[in-house]
């Protein structure tokens, strides 16, 4: 089996070292400079990573990925798109092999996205960037994707991949490429999910919720998660409309806990005390965590035990309610406010001017 590393960079010299080093079991791993002004270059080629440069003008992230992807030698096995702020954790080569064995085209794998405050994972879902070298190519002008041509072959193996973004990167160029992206393709529902969220990042409200409505008019805009995710998004765009947007996106997707954890959050904000906790009731029958990235970590962490234990207190239920607060310490044991509620659900009854 021969692996490939590949990616894209332009001034990633801070991230060269860490992000080579966790590939070093790699048969190559090969840089394309897109024009850095930093030491991301000589950097580089001083670990022993293989650089090109190109620049490209105008700028497309998918014909930068295509350009790397055909770097690669015609023998390599399986190509690893590994961003210069990724790391492959420990153990990915021997993993990777149980996929070759088993001629898998596309392995998948665990991706954690981002991380919480206490350094533990935050959002993780199942990684799609690792392809065999031939029949796959990247499409979109942002946000793009490895597009098989043909058919493919998926299967999990046990491998991980590590992201640890960079804040400080500007996001200037999502807003015009995705726009781009929906002029060339209006019917791709990912598409246009992804630039109405991007309106609404930018500010442009009215232009954000025109699109999120678009999206949900899409004949192939299908995936309930989504669907739902769109909703719930409208429900911060139209708070006037919130409450329906809500009650339709746990509709959409009532197998899912963020719909109803935003829904409870809702009649949280409004005192309505009873909704509150019927909508995290709901959301805490939810026991089975999908690996996606549209999984929030904050609906499977102390939230939902916290909405559930303020509205049983309020409505008279002390037992419910410091059941349910002891849950979401347990898993925030350092929360001050939750600590200061536990022992508030013991010692005090209801009081409506607090």
């Amino acid at each position: 089996m021969k692996v490939a590393v590949y990616a894209i960079a332009k001034n990633e010299s801070k991230h060269v070292a860490r992000w080579s080093g966790s590939a070093l079991d790699a048969d190559h791993i090969i840089l394309l400079d897109t024009g850095s002004t930093d030491n991301t270059v000589p950097y580089a080629e001083a670990i022993g990573v293989t650089v090109h440069t190109q620049v490209f003008d105008p700028w497309r992230f998918d014909d930068a990925r295509n350009a790397s992807l055909a770097l690669v030698p015609e023998d390599v096995d399986y190509c690893i798109a590994l961003d210069l702020d990724e790391v492959l954790v420990p153990g990915w080569r021997d993993a990777l092999e149980k996929a070759h064995a088993a001629g898998w085209t596309r392995p998948r794998y665990q991706y954690t996205w981002s991380w919480n405050p206490d350094g533990s994972p935050g959002l993780v879902y199942g990684g799609d960037k690792i392809h065999a070298r031939h029949g796959y190519y990247w499409k979109h002008p942002v946000h793009e994707v490895i597009t098989p041509i043909g058919e493919e072959t998926q299967g999990w193996v046990d491998l991980q991949i590590e992201h640890h973004p960079d804040h400080t990167k500007s996001r200037s160029q999502y807003l015009p490429l995705l726009a781009l992206s929906v002029e060339e393709d209006p019917d791709d529902d990912r598409n246009a999910y992804y630039y109405a969220r991007e309106l609404m990042f930018a500010g442009q409200y009215t232009e954000s919720v025109r699109e999120f409505q678009r999206y949900l008019s899409l004949p192939r805009a299908t995936w309930d998660a989504e669907r739902s995710k769109a909703m719930r998004f409208l429900a911060q765009l139209q708070p006037a409309r919130a409450e329906h947007w809500l009650l339709r996106a746990t509709a959409e997707a009532p197998h899912r806990r963020e719909p109803w954890v935003d829904l409870a959050d809702h009649y949280h904000i409004h005192k309505n005390w009873a909704l509150c906790l019927g909508a995290s009731l709901r959301a805490l029958s939810i026991t089975e965590k999908p690996l996606e990235y549209l999984c929030e970590s904050e609906a499977w962490g102390s939230k939902p035990y916290d909405l559930c234990a303020l509205a049983a207190y309020w409505l008279g239920d002390s037992h419910l309610a410091w059941e349910m607060g002891k849950e979401a310490l347990n898993i925030e044991p350092n929360n001050e406010r939750l600590q200061n509620n536990l022992k508030f659900y013991l010692t005090t009854r209801p009081n409506k001017s607090r």
